[in-house]
């Protein structure tokens, strides 16, 4: 991702006038997940807009209890007590065995790359991932997090709410992207959100990457509640070619998942 862009983004942080010690912690990890490599502590400050010597203090405490870790440049990233977290979390997505399972039957069948994303917040987060058999390749890796604008998934993810609600969600975090492609307007976003949720089925070309498409299927609850989307991200070129087959293959993937997981 261009680090101009992830700088902005960074910047773009809301910023309230009285800060909890929790709000420093968590706006420092956002901040290094955002960054996706090390920073100072001098970076961090400057990223989130906060006066470093509160951010020093904040960091200190955060090595203290092993939620960050120093490199030999003493530059900061997350600490080991996070993938305790993490692994933990990730073991009790009563969904994330049967979305595994389902995965490689739709990268066996497709070819393509594979993806398992859900939401935290107002952004995308990649929750799994199998790269494609091709040349193409995505940078998109486990992890990653995008505004939920940019990205076929993204939208889904909003889909089951009140029109109402994901409009707010989109006008706090809908941001432009780096191709100038995908859709900012709050009301245009939820009604799309609306649309490819009763559709179960959203498609994108290059609204985050230039000549990358997406095609995602919601997978949801026993509630209808969008608990997560499987998608097939590949080039627009091949869309075009197989996107009839490959919207049939994903949509039967979702599915699959929904059918185990609800019942």
């Amino acid at each position: 991702m261009d680090e101009n862009i992830v700088s902005k983004t960074l910047t773009e942080f809301p910023v309230r006038q009285r800060q909890t010690g929790l709000d420093r912690t968590l706006q420092v990890l956002d901040a290094l997940t955002e960054h996706e490599k090390p920073m100072s502590a001098y970076r961090i400050a400057r990223a989130i807009g906060a006066p470093s010597s509160t951010i020093y203090r904040t960091v200190e405490e955060m090595l203290k209890h092993g939620l960050l870790s120093r490199s030999s440049k003493r530059d900061l990233w997350l600490g080991p007590r996070l993938m305790r977290y993490g692994l933990l979390y990730r073991i009790k997505l009563d969904f994330f065995s049967e979305a595994r399972k389902e995965m490689e039957h739709l990268w066996q069948k497709t070819g393509e790359t594979i993806q398992i994303c859900g939401r935290d917040e107002g952004m995308m987060v990649v929750l799994a991932m199998i790269e494609g058999k091709g040349h193409f390749r995505v940078t998109s890796n486990v992890g990653t997090r995008v505004p939920l604008n940019w990205t076929a998934s993204g939208k889904l993810l909003l889909g089951h709410l009140p029109e109402q609600q994901a409009r707010e969600l989109f006008l706090s975090y809908a941001q432009p992207s780096p191709t100038g492609r995908a859709e900012t307007d709050p009301d245009l976003l939820a009604k799309q959100a609306k649309a490819d949720f009763a559709t179960g089925l959203s498609i994108q070309k290059s609204d985050s990457e230039y000549s990358v498409a997406c095609i995602a299927a919601p997978i949801r609850d026993r509630d209808n509640t969008c608990r997560a989307t499987i998608s097939i991200v590949l080039s627009e070129q091949q869309l075009d070619k197989k996107e009839t087959n490959l919207t049939a293959a994903v949509r039967e993937s979702a599915a699959a998942i929904e059918a185990r997981i609800r019942y």
